[in-house]
């Protein structure tokens, strides 16, 4: 969705959604109102969030307002990698041959597994004794 200069795209991976805005500007991004380093304290989920803007050389660009909910921080930084993407396919179409080679606009829909009756967990069961 695009309105004047501003680009909106959702992301969504394991029980997270992500609404990112983009916003041309100097490369500021703000996660629910805080600091990168301040919403993400470990670096690997930053550097995972930032590769979009890192592999198409848009890391300076844009200032990006986050807005994300539900699951963990991994799963948060999915979330918001997959909606950053899809807002930069909007604001420049031909980005997406180079992200989709990527897996940046792949929403990654595994979940976990449910606890089964009768078992201690999803696949665990409890040990099995004869006499």
């Amino acid at each position: 969705m695009e309105s004047g200069n501003v680009f909106y795209a959702t992301g969504k991976r394991k029980n997270s959604v992500a609404k990112v805005w983009l916003v041309p500007g100097t490369g500021k991004i703000v996660v629910n109102n805080r600091e990168l380093d301040d919403y993400f304290d470990i670096s690997v989920n930053r550097d995972a969030l930032a590769s979009p803007l890192v592999l198409t050389q848009l890391d300076d660009t844009f200032d990006i307002k986050v807005t994300v909910m539900g699951g963990g921080q991994t799963g948060q930084a999915g979330a918001i990698r997959q909606g950053l993407s899809k807002a930069l396919v909007i604001v420049d179409p031909d980005l997406r041959a180079v992200l989709k080679s990527a897996g940046f606009l792949t929403r990654d829909s595994r979940q976990k597994e449910r606890k089964k009756y009768g078992q201690k967990g999803a696949r665990a069961s409890f040990q099995f004794s004869k006499r």
